[in-house]
C-alpha cells in the first residue's frame, strides 16, 4: 500500500471534513452536537480555503494537517486511524518545511495535549478566546526548535 503526504486537493474535500467531523466527536466530547456543527461549518466555508492543507493518504485520505504560516491550523485522524504514527508523520513533514510550530489545544483534550507533549511542544499559555470557543480553555503550545 503507498503511503504518502501530500498537497490537498479539491477532491479531497468531503473526505477531510468528514474526518474532521469523526475525530471532533472522538476528541472533543465536551461540546455538544449542535456546537460541532457550527464548527464544521466554519472549517468548510472559512478555514479550508485559507489553510494551507496537507494530507496523509494510504488509497484513502487518513488523516491532514491545515498551517496558518507556522501555526498548526488543525490536526485530524480517522479515529480508527489513530495510534499509528500518522499525526507525527504530518508534524515532521510541516516542520521540515516550516520549522518549529506552534499550536493551540484544548485544554479538556487531554489526549491531543499529551500527543503534542510526546511531539516536542511545550506549553507556554493558557487562555480562553470568547469570539471562537466561549468558556473552553486553549493551551498555546510552541515546538522546541530540536524537535523541528
Amino acid at each position: 500500500m503507498n503511503q504518502h503526504i501530500r498537497s490537498y486537493r479539491t477532491e479531497d474535500g468531503e473526505a477531510v471534513l468528514d474526518i474532521w467531523l469523526k475525530a471532533s466527536r472522538a476528541g472533543h466530547p465536551f461540546f455538544s452536537e449542535e456546537e460541532l456543527l457550527r464548527q464544521y461549518d466554519l472549517v468548510k466555508n472559512h478555514y479550508l480555503p485559507v489553510a494551507e492543507m496537507w494530507v496523509y493518504d494510504s488509497g484513502t485520505v487518513q488523516g491532514f494537517i491545515g498551517m496558518l504560516g507556522t501555526t498548526i491550523g488543525g490536526l485530524f485522524v480517522l479515529p480508527q486511524a489513530s495510534g499509528k504514527g500518522i499525526g507525527a508523520r504530518l508534524i515532521r513533514h510541516v516542520a521540515d518545511m516550516r520549522g518549529p510550530l506552534t499550536v493551540e489545544v484544548f485544554s479538556a483534550n487531554t489526549r491531543a495535549f499529551s500527543f503534542y507533549r510526546r511531539s516536542g511542544f511545550i506549553e507556554c499559555e493558557r487562555s480562553i478566546n470568547m469570539e471562537v470557543v466561549p468558556h473552553q480553555e486553549f493551551i498555546i503550545m510552541r515546538q522546541q526548535p530540536e524537535q523541528a
